[in-house]
């Protein structure tokens, strides 16, 4: 437990970023999920829109800080390849 003042300011504020990092988090999860169902012909929509889409959010959150920039590259990446495989086929 935090013993000094700041520390326990620190605490509070590590919470509140916690939170707010989470939506943030679970809104990158959601539009990975949807970009893949699209791709893999699962969900009705346009693939290439719904990729375009997850870039958005996750370009957003590196903005942020909220992931890593090689995190993000890697996440673009697999759906940018699975995009492709299934424009070519």
């Amino acid at each position: 437990m935090a013993n000094t003042k700041s520390a326990k300011k620190a605490v509070k504020v590590n919470e509140r970023r916690r939170l707010r990092n989470q939506s943030t988090r679970s809104a990158i999860k959601t539009a990975f999920r949807k970009a893949n169902e699209t791709v893999a012909g699962t969900r009705q929509g346009d693939a290439a829109e719904t990729t375009v889409a997850a870039f958005s959010t996750i370009d957003k959150a590196v903005s942020r800080g909220i992931i890593h920039a090689n995190t993000a590259a890697r996440k673009k990446s697999r759906l940018a390849k699975k995009l492709n495989a299934k424009l070519k086929a």
